[in-house]
């Protein structure tokens, strides 16, 4: 039977673990409680100090006396031995009232100090509660109150649309009318019911208007508004779009139709034909989206704050029968009634709000449908198939036995061994190359979800995916395994069809058949292979590199990371697309894209473009937050970027100069890196911290995996060292140690990632930060300043 401390460690909110209940310290004082209760050792005094010696024949006969009183003044009233008082403290403003629980040993207990201890500290936890509690309800209810308004604006709004939509029409029709008749008779000012039913359509406007001024809309020159020559009122809505706008089927995903648009303008303006109406109505519909996205996340905070209830108080049922037990008295009746009273238990407005959630959601985005708006509000996790272990565990024995068969054919072949082979290294392996490095990131990045799922860091929430497509670490596993197998098993191909006496143009293509297969799955647009992943893995690469254009959300900016370790690859791909774009694989001519002078300035290109991209992110989050550390950032890659180029530059041209600069460069570059990695990234080396030069909190419970992550971090930053000592025998051994090199800084990144998602997730903990935040449409008068 698993113990309740473990189901309520599995079961609470993480970035609200301090709020709980601290269910393991009150059990601790239980057990001192429980010590401090032991009967005493037999005392080594004389047997005459004790007043009672031995028992009697009447001992049978006082105890039966003893519980006839007992049963016979059971019906009298007993004092309580313990009162919970409850008292009132306003705040410094006046406005809030905090109720006080304060517990008072009335009799049996007063004289032991281990209960007292127990009991206050167990008003303070049930204090503690209450607070949170109220705190979050308040936030929650406010909420809801601002989305009911703008969802009444919204409401408004399509009113508008609708009748000039109506006017649009009847007016087309009035004027073919009016023109005919103005051609038999010389009344051209309309007549009176045109008249009356332009003015009525103004003062519905107007009522409209003064309704959306009210509710916190602000129009431009609303006070004079001017009237166009049709009679109708010439103004314009200020509403905000912000660049991501929160989508609740894709949990964060951006709407790219309005991600330059970041202010409407006369969106009620005069109608226009052609694109006008489109606009405002595809506008509409953002705004619709960004309503109905942030009611998802109201409702699943209140979810959160319902489920925060229920823990806490078997929490306290827990704790209060365990003391119980050990006292042998009945105080958990007195004071479970007094929990059961405050407000995180008998506050119902939460249950009320999400009923209320529930059917505005059903009314206004599902079309009555409750089933439809309950998959949005409560998407249902997909659980761990065991297929998924079963083919995990088989395309890794597949891979392990291929793998095995290419050493023992590249053996004998000679292709590790044998200079005439320095073809196949400079052709094929480039494109293998690609495919390893690309396997053992998705390896690495199974490890970090399977290590953030076992220490309740919630990586879905810190990336924005949704929980119902988010991959899990069996899937990362078989992806990275199917993809694997699948290359060795290409390997393995090309040195049978080689040894067979193929021709080698033919045989060559394979290593292109495999890439191109690869990016038809990648971008298949039917719903197999995991195409949340890939789509959104598509979107990310976009948003990178045009990253000054895109607002940067913390899944952007971790994956222009991971490319920046990715070098290796992207320069392999370089010359993957020479080799079959020029025909080398027909000629074997490998030296034609080496010599060739535009192949050798893209690998300046390439070797800087991660870098850049990211120097780029840091640029608009610091146009966007206005915070220096983003600029200062963004020096760290550009210190990569020297240092990368000067190391391509010392390739070739050894000379003293360029050594000179690249130890000087690439100097620089680590140290700025390490320092960002361990004080920015990790929050690592704070010499005030009460973990010597870690930080306070720690998700890993031995401080000595931080001490050895540090040391390694800094052993594989400074592989750059190996392209000055030029550890070389061969070109075969040279490729082979490259890929080697560029395996060890894969394996680095996959060490980084886990502790720069730990330190994310502990500052969300510090902020009890568990909702989304998501930006809404329209700007209240107030905001504008």
């Amino acid at each position: 039977m698993v113990k309740f401390s473990k189901e309520l460690e599995a079961q609470l909110i993480p970035e609200w673990k301090e709020a709980f209940v601290n269910y393991c310290l009150l059990k601790k004082q239980i057990k001192k409680i429980k010590i401090s209760r032991k009967p005493k050792p037999a005392s080594h005094y004389p047997i005459a100090h004790h007043s009672d010696f031995g028992r009697t024949l009447f001992d049978p006969v006082r105890k039966l006396a003893r519980t006839f009183s007992d049963k016979l003044f059971s019906n009298s009233e007993k004092p309580e031995i313990l009162q919970v008082r409850r008292r009132r403290n306003s705040s410094e403003t006046g406005d809030d009232v905090e109720e006080i629980y304060q517990t008072e040993l009335v009799q049996l207990f007063s004289e032991e100090d281990e209960v007292k201890v127990f009991f206050a500290r167990l008003d303070e936890e049930l204090n503690k509660v209450n607070q949170f509690h109220k705190s979050k309800e308040t936030e929650f209810l406010g909420r809801g109150e601002i989305l009911k308004k703008q969802l009444e604006i919204l409401a408004e709004l399509k009113q508008i649309l609708s009748d000039r939509k109506k006017r649009n029409l009847s007016g087309s029709n009035s004027h073919r009318s009016f023109s005919s008749s103005a051609r038999n008779s010389d009344f051209s000012a309309g007549s009176p019911g045109e008249l009356s039913e332009t003015q009525s359509e103004t003062s519905r406007t107007d009522e409209i208007i003064d309704a959306l001024e009210r509710n916190g809309v602000s129009f431009i020159n609303s006070a004079t508004r001017s009237k166009t020559k049709g009679g109708k009122p010439k103004m314009s809505l200020r509403v905000d779009i912000p660049d991501a706008v929160a989508g609740a089927e894709g949990g964060g995903a951006r709407t790219i139709a309005t991600a330059t648009s970041v202010l409407w303008e006369e969106l009620v303006n005069n109608p226009r034909s052609g694109g006008g109406d489109f606009i405002n109505r595809k506008k509409i519909q953002c705004a619709e989206k960004m309503i109905r996205s942030a009611f998802v996340e109201l409702y699943r905070g209140l979810g959160l704050l319902k489920t925060y209830s229920s823990l806490n108080m078997i929490a306290f049922t827990k704790i209060m029968k365990k003391f119980d037990k050990v006292s042998c008295q009945q105080a958990s009746s007195t004071y479970l009634k007094v929990v059961k009273r405050s407000q995180f238990i008998s506050s119902d407005k939460v249950v009320r709000l999400m009923d209320e959630v529930e059917s505005i959601f059903t009314k206004h985005f599902a079309n009555n449908d409750r089933k439809k708006a309950m998959k949005f509000l409560k998407p249902h996790q997909t659980k761990d198939s065991h297929m998924v272990t079963f083919f995990v565990g088989l395309f890794t024995g597949c891979f392990i036995s291929l793998f095995s068969i290419y050493i023992i054919l590249a053996h004998l072949s000679g292709i590790f061994t044998s200079g005439a082979q320095v073809s196949y290294m400079e052709t094929v392996y480039p494109v293998f190359s690609v495919f390893a490095l690309l396997s053992l990131h998705m390896f690495m990045y199974g490890c970090n979800l399977f290590m953030w799922k076992n220490t309740r860091i919630n990586y879905t929430f810190i990336f924005e995916f949704a929980p119902n497509t988010a991959l899990r670490y069996r899937d990362a596993f078989l992806m990275g395994t199917t993809f694997m197998t699948s290359v060795v098993a290409a390997m393995v191909i090309h040195l049978i069809l080689r040894a067979a006496g193929f021709s080698a143009s033919q045989v060559d293509t394979i290593p292109g058949i495999l890439l191109l297969i690869f990016i038809c799955v990648l971008i298949c647009p039917f719903d197999t292979f995991y195409r949340p992943t890939r789509f959104c893995f598509i979107r990310i690469l976009r948003n990178i590199v045009c990253s000054p254009f895109y607002k940067v959300l913390m899944v952007d900016f971790f994956m222009a990371d991971q490319l920046t370790s990715q070098i290796p690859l992207l320069r392999h791909l370089e010359s993957t697309g020479c080799y079959f774009m020029a025909q080398s694989f027909k000629t074997h001519e490998y030296n034609t894209c080496k010599n060739g002078r535009i192949y050798r300035e893209l690998a300046y290109l390439i070797s800087f473009s991660p870098y850049f991209w990211r120097a780029m992110q840091c640029i608009r989050r610091w146009w966007d937050e206005s915070n220096t550390d983003h600029l200062i950032n963004m020096g760290k890659y550009v210190s990569a970027m020297v240092a990368a180029g000067v190391r391509i530059t010392y390739a070739r041209e050894s000379t003293n100069l360029w050594l000179t600069m690249v130890l000087a460069s690439s100097v620089v570059a680590t140290i700025y890196q390490l320092y960002w990695d361990f004080v920015k990234d990790w929050g690592l080396l704070n010499p005030k911290s009460k973990n010597p030069w870690l930080r306070d909190n720690l998700v890993l419970r031995n401080k000595n995996y931080y001490y050895l992550s540090i040391a390694l971090n800094l052993v594989l930053r400074v592989a750059w060292i190996e392209t000055i000592m030029r550890f070389r025998v061969s070109p075969v051994q040279s490729h082979l140690l490259d890929f080697l090199l560029a395996s060890l800084e894969v394996i680095r990144r996959g060490h980084w990632n886990f502790y720069r998602v730990e330190n994310e997730h502990l500052n969300n903990v510090g902020q009890f930060r568990a909702v989304k935040t998501v930006p809404l449409p329209f700007r209240d008068m107030d905001s504008d300043g």
